[in-house]
């Protein structure tokens, strides 16, 4: 539900914050005072059209900011979530702003958003009834998930996409395989020639990895022998080997220690250097051993190395990744043989499309049985609400093939006056005509709406008396279940809502500002004694206005 809204420097609006509550909320005020710009501001910041002459007067910008709460709204945080949209949990920030030079910027949780994407939000977010059209009962895809809504076949109708799509999908890879059969046999036999000559590679990464390794010692064995020779000889083997002299040294030493106890520690390290110098010794005369200077593996290794560069070259792809070629290959036989057998996907197709059908017919006759009773019911609101001898049909039109929504078209018709014939909901002409038929709408499906937040304009046009009483306490039914706000400028809509707000204009530097302000309890009296009696309230008119509140 909506929260909060600020309003800067729109139209006539200089300074505006509005806290919302839950329940039904009046709009009252005189006329030409401004009540309908709550209405545009909201309907700018849920990503209508703006134009520059929305900016008050010599300001640079108007800025139009709503808060909603979508605690209750899951559809709408997947929708933020796949948008990359997302907020604080459970909120939703929607932002307008509009330049004095015509130019707009929409933000959705801070991040910047296109209009639709600001349209596709407050789609889930809130409904306008009225002239003022943010109308989602005009869209045909919404009257069809309010009747299925109502009827409790949303499940039904998932099932039904469900089953289409697979159809669907089973249709199109089987038309494809028809066109592309030579196609596809060639790829099968390159495939299946690739895979072969892969498998008789018989390569993996971690034999690649250690014959890289053996090769690299293999091409350098006169070398490596070399340098382990010549470090024998300088070590331990030539006359003047680093050994011997310092076995040298250290008989010196050691006779030293006799004169000198301080020569301890230089022996110590000198005994530790005789011992490091041995090993070394013998583990170059080991590595001479263990060093093969084969020159029919080294070839045998070459070749082996050339055949495998070779393939990853034909295969663009490096040494290392010949084993997910491999893979790319084998899963696509796979796809390709699964897809091959014409007469088996032809079957599955078949088999999908009666799983579809059935479903479809199921569900287009529980809607023909739901489409009169949704029908009837508002057709008797319809009554009630100063529309005599006005109907209401659901047309259900026949698809040859069917959609993802049924073998059926659902279309919401109305005839406002006796005599006239049914005609689509969104060709109804007159603005108060449409939003009572809105309000009957919703009041029969009150249940099922997925739009938490509801606002009328104009319901009100055109009646008054004990029409006006029903219209006000069908309002304040709908603000038990939803968040609901009407402009009116009847005292009997007024007194049926849980709070009301007063919209008024003044002239300050002769500048004409509007605002809107909450009223209390003894000022609801005088508003709606006001509605009652015009210029001159009277005591009487005021006691009325308290009655009409008290009931």
């Amino acid at each position: 539900m909506l929260k909060f809204l600020s309003i800067r420097d729109f139209v006539i609006v200089e300074s505006l914050e509005l806290d919302f509550s839950s329940g039904f909320t009046a709009l009252t005020g005189e006329t030409g005072a401004g009540k309908s710009i709550l209405i545009d501001a909201l309907s700018l910041a849920l990503g209508e059209r703006g134009d520059a002459g929305m900016v008050r007067a010599g300001c640079a910008r108007a800025e139009i900011s709503a808060e909603f709460d979508i605690s209750k709204l899951p559809a709408l945080q997947n929708w933020l979530r796949a948008q990359e949209l997302e907020g604080d949990e459970g909120a939703c920030l929607m932002r307008r702003v509009l330049d004095a030079n015509g130019r707009s910027r929409g933000f959705i949780n801070g991040s910047s958003a296109t209009q639709q994407q600001m349209r596709e939000a407050g789609e889930y977010l809130l409904d306008i009834h009225g002239q003022h059209a943010h109308q989602s009962l005009l869209r045909p895809d919404a009257q069809r998930e309010l009747l299925d809504g109502y009827a409790g076949l949303l499940r039904d109708a998932e099932t039904v996409a469900g089953w289409f799509r697979d159809w669907q999908a089973i249709h199109r890879r089987r038309v494809q395989l028809e066109q592309n059969a030579g196609a596809v046999a060639a790829e099968c036999e390159l495939l299946s020639f690739q895979k072969c000559e892969l498998e008789t590679l018989n390569f993996s990464a971690q034999e690649w990895a250690v014959l890289q390794a053996d090769h690299a010692r293999l091409s350098h064995a006169a070398s490596l022998l070399e340098t382990a020779q010549f470090g024998v000889e300088v070590l331990s083997d030539a006359d003047t080997a680093c050994l011997a002299q310092l076995n040298a040294l250290l008989a010196r030493v050691r006779a030293g220690i006799e004169f000198d106890m301080a020569l301890r520690d230089t022996l110590a390290m000198l005994e530790s250097a005789q011992n490091e110098l041995q090993e070394a010794v013998y583990a170059l005369r080991h590595y001479q051993q263990k060093l093969d200077a084969d020159p029919a593996l080294l070839r045998e290794q070459e070749r082996r190395i050339a055949d495998i560069v070779e393939a990853a070259r034909k295969y663009r792809v490096t040494p290392e990744q010949l084993p997910e070629a491999m893979q790319g290959i084998v899963a696509r036989l796979d796809e390709l043989g699964g897809a091959a057998d014409l007469a088996a996907l032809a079957q599955q197709e078949s088999t999908a499309r009666a799983s579809y059908l059935a479903a479809a017919r199921k569900l287009g006759a529980a809607r023909t049985k739901a489409a009169q009773k949704l029908a009837q019911e508002i057709t008797t609101a319809m009554q009630a609400l100063a529309m005599q001898g006005g109907s209401f049909a659901v047309a259900l039109t026949p698809l040859e093939e069917g959609n993802a929504h049924g073998l059926e078209t659902v279309e919401f018709q109305v005839a406002a006056n006796p005599g006239t014939p049914l005609r689509n909901l969104a060709k109804v002409a007159s603005g108060g005509e449409l939003s009572r038929i809105s309000l009957a709408i919703q009041v029969a499906a009150m249940q099922v709406a997925s739009v938490p937040t509801l606002i009328f304009d104009e319901v009100d046009s055109g009646i008054g008396g004990r029409v006006a009483e029903i219209v006000g306490q069908s309002l304040k039914r709908l603000g038990q279940q939803y968040q609901v706000m009407c402009v009116t400028h009847l005292p009997q809509v007024a007194a049926a809502a849980d709070a009301q707000w007063q919209v008024s204009k003044s002239v300050r530097d002769g500048v004409t500002l509007s605002g809107i302000r909450v009223l209390k309890p003894d000022e609801r009296v005088e508003e709606v004694a006001r509605m009652l009696g015009g210029v001159k309230i009277t005591e009487t008119t005021r006691k009325h206005a308290a009655e009409m509140l008290g009931a």
